[in-house]
């Protein structure tokens, strides 16, 4: 199954980032998880069709009313890691 591992940067932490993230996964039939790290950043990582990984990010990108996202950087995906599903908050 396809899968993505991503960092988010911006204005990410405290206005509802990784809520927004858990409802766009979940409408999308996600597994995977998002956390906010002690940085400030939004670490992301998802799994499940091509078609439905491209619409997550996309959706992603934008993020909520009060979110600003100035950057997504791809890291490389664990493959020895089994994502949750459903979609989940850590």
């Amino acid at each position: 199954m396809p899968s993505i591992h991503l960092m988010v940067e911006g204005l990410v932490q405290g206005v509802g980032f990784r809520w927004y993230t858990l409802r766009v996964a979940r409408r999308a039939g996600l597994a995977g998880w998002v956390a906010n790290l002690p940085d400030g950043t939004v670490e992301v990582a998802a799994a499940g069709s091509r078609q439905s990984l491209a619409v997550f990010q996309k959706e992603i990108r934008t993020g909520p009313p009060g979110a600003r996202v100035d950057a997504i950087s791809r890291l490389a995906p664990d493959p020895e890691a089994t994502l949750p599903d459903p979609f989940e908050i850590k």
